[in-house]
């Protein structure tokens, strides 16, 4: 039996949907390939001097603008720099997207911006430049900006085009959508390092050729998978209520007047320090997992390449399990059981030698990596005061995160440098997730006096 033929209009509104989810497929790439796997291993392996016999690091110091510094600190404070910039420009973004109506343009803007970045890291070598870790650095923190500018008008059509009951399942569409194009990408790059010898005929010599090859086929992947939403997406149109303020300081009132109402709520502001201080250690494994197994452990790119792949796997598996487990004991909880496991990963983190151990914690990492990202915006939704303005308190979240990343990555990168380990840094880490587990015990004590 054929089935019947969809209305015009329910048909299209399924179109406009996948058009924009594949958006999600376009950028993931960067996340996976330039954040967390190669563009950091390719890093490390260029900017560090080994012993030919024994692999131990000869030097690890990079001159950055004639200043110097441990090439891992240097990582760390150039995604931190990043992510200030992020976070700063981020309630000026969201004003401009619900009062302009304009948010396609600023989407291909922040598309071409990062893409095009990520395409010049092929140049991210000493044959090119002189000053080719200047070029590297500089355009790995566009490509962040890119990405993360491009994020806020990408949420910003979600409620602009998905109906209260669509937007869940088209959310979980997106993030499908994007983890099967990252993993897909990742996998044609990982041949290309692996086996650099097969692809003479594209100019690749070696495994140095093969990674700055995959950042160009990041930002080819990006550009291009993106026309589709491009195509598809509206214009947007402007918002009919007009802000007091002027379009720049207009996003920082509307954080402002959340903060005050979240002043006179003590849970949610317990639970946003918690998030906060946890989130300043859990933001910052995942940017430096890499770095750290590249110059502690000697792994090679292959070996590192994989272990991210195995966390992005258990990621799906962990984020079902958490939201089991909080129908069970509650939210917090299951957040404060799982800071508690955080606390172990970086402490065996700190005794990890051998590369089984690593791939060990990364299967932990994977499980707990994504429960604790889901759990954390589920568990800030179902605190929020009852309100229409839900773009102003998510607006605050996300930047109280990005702050948190600057601050992590900060405070890794210092106490490298001045203790010259980079297994010393894994101790503050600690302390963020021990703060954090203290205010998430005690949001769970207001919690449960508002219940009585």
């Amino acid at each position: 039996m054929n089935r019947p033929s969809l209305p015009d209009t329910t048909r299209a509104r399924k179109r406009l949907h996948r058009a924009w989810s594949m958006y999600d497929w376009a950028n993931s790439a960067y996340n996976l390939v330039i954040t967390s796997t190669i563009f950091p291993a390719y890093y490390a392996a260029i900017t560090t001097q080994r012993d030919p016999q024994s692999g131990a690091i000869l030097n690890d110091s990079v001159t950055f603008f004639g200043r110097t510094f441990k090439n891992s600190s240097l990582f760390d404070y150039s995604i931190a720099a990043a992510y200030l910039i992020i976070a700063l420009l981020s309630p000026v973004l969201s004003s401009l997207a619900d009062y302009k109506g304009n948010k396609k343009s600023y989407l291909r803007f922040f598309t071409y911006t990062g893409s095009l970045a990520c395409c010049g890291l092929y140049f991210f070598a000493p044959k090119w430049s002189a000053h080719y870790l200047e070029l590297g650095i500089i355009l790995s923190g566009i490509a962040a900006l890119g990405y993360c500018g491009g994020l806020v008008f990408y949420n910003a059509y979600l409620p602009e085009i998905a109906s209260p009951e669509e937007r869940d399942h088209l959310s979980a569409q997106g993030f499908a959508r994007g983890y099967v194009g990252s993993v897909l990408l990742q996998v044609v790059c990982f041949v290309f390092v692996l086996k650099p010898e097969w692809f003479g005929w594209l100019g690749i010599q070696d495994a140095g050729d093969a990674s700055r090859f995959s950042f160009l086929l990041v930002g080819l992947w990006w550009m291009l998978w993106a026309q589709i939403p491009f195509s598809k997406l509206p214009q947007g149109r402007p918002q009919s209520r007009r802000s007091t303020h002027s379009l720049l300081s207009n996003g920082f009132h509307e954080l402002y007047k959340v903060w005050l109402q979240i002043r006179k709520m003590p849970l949610i502001r317990r639970y946003l320090m918690a998030f906060f201080c946890y989130s300043m250690g859990v933001q910052t494994v995942m940017l430096a997992a890499t770095i750290f197994g590249a110059k502690e452990l000697h792994l090679a790119s292959s070996q590192l390449i994989v272990t991210i792949l195995l966390i992005q796997l258990v990621a799906i598996a962990g984020a079902y399990l958490m939201a089991r487990l909080s129908q069970r004991m509650g939210n917090l909880p299951v957040l404060l059981l799982t800071v508690f496991i955080w606390v172990g990963v970086c402490v065996a983190a700190y005794y990890t030698t051998t590369a089984f151990q690593f791939y060990g914690l990364a299967a932990v990492v994977g499980l707990i990596m994504g429960g604790i990202q889901s759990m954390s915006r589920s568990t800030y939704s179902k605190l929020m005061p009852a309100t229409e303005d839900t773009t102003s308190f998510f607006s605050f979240f996300d930047v109280c995160e990005k702050l948190a990343i600057v601050l992590g990555m900060v405070s890794f990168g210092l106490v490298e440098e001045l203790t010259g380990n980079m297994r010393n840094s894994i101790l503050t880490l600690i302390g963020f997730f021990l703060l954090g587990a203290g205010l998430l015990l005690s949001a769970i004590r207001i919690q449960r006096r508002v219940a009585i």
